[in-house]
């Protein structure tokens, strides 16, 4: 086993500020397969932050177990990591952050809620949307700094949720609340808050702890899976996962 961790980022964070904290095998969004190709290196760690929802097929949960059960730490955070940590938390899959403990507790369930669209990743993966855990948070804030009312939070909240992920946006959600009839006064004050340095990236923030405690665990030896589960072959599995690895699995 090799000492390279591969990571699997995109939108969430600029892999040159990834690399402040952590030296690693940066990849793009995680999509089906490549954690399996991911497994045939021998890594000393798979990190999830980013990956692909709908216009590509999203990363198995088989592969995932494959690693773990290989004796791989798989970890994840901020995005389609929080969700497979989530779900695969009792398997061994380590989830780190907010998002994370939010969907392992069931005060998130949907996949949307980190669901964002985003320009090529030739050109740093621009964010054309906003997630709408990034809207909780900052909404949340807004209104323990006396920024919004409940009431507003509510209203900005689920005006926010019922709009599609694609089209989701500060911007958005304020015309929405004012066709609503919302103070228009009130929204101003929050966009001035918002735009002062009230914004909080909890998708960036996580990410950057997920990196952290990799960075941490790896220095301490501590980075370390002990499979409890019994891998089981099916035959669509082995269908596709004998050519990748090209050994008996």
């Amino acid at each position: 086993m090799s000492n390279q961790v591969i990571v699997f980022l995109g939108p969430t964070l600029p892999v040159s500020e990834a690399r402040r904290v952590l030296e690693a095998d940066y990849r793009p969004p995680v999509a089906q397969g490549d954690v399996l190709r991911a497994v045939t290196e021998q890594p000393a760690a798979i990190a999830i932050i980013d990956g692909y929802f709908a216009n590509m097929p999203s990363v198995w949960h088989k592969e995932i177990l494959f690693a773990l059960h290989r004796g791989i730490p798989v970890l994840g955070a901020a995005s389609m990591g929080a969700l497979r940590a989530a779900e695969l938390h009792s398997f061994g899959m380590t989830g780190i952050g907010d998002i994370f403990a939010a969907y392992l507790d069931g005060r998130l369930e949907d996949d949307d809620e980190v669901a964002i669209i985003h320009g090529p990743g030739e050109i740093g993966y621009p964010m054309l949307s906003e997630a709408m855990v990034n809207i909780r948070r900052t909404l949340s804030d807004a209104f323990a700094a006396g920024i919004i009312t409940a009431y507003q939070r509510q209203q900005l909240q689920r005006i926010a949720k019922d709009l599609p992920y694609r089209e989701r946006s500060f911007g958005r959600v304020f015309r929405e609340a004012v066709e609503e009839g919302a103070g228009a006064a009130e929204l101003e004050r929050l966009r001035v808050w918002i735009a002062e340095g009230g914004h909080v990236d909890q998708k960036r923030l996580d990410a950057l702890a997920l990196l952290a405690h990799i960075r941490d665990g790896m220095a301490m030896g501590s980075l370390k899976v002990t499979p409890s589960f019994a891998f089981e072959h099916t035959f669509n599995w082995d269908r596709v996962a004998q050519p990748v690895l090209s050994v008996p699995v």
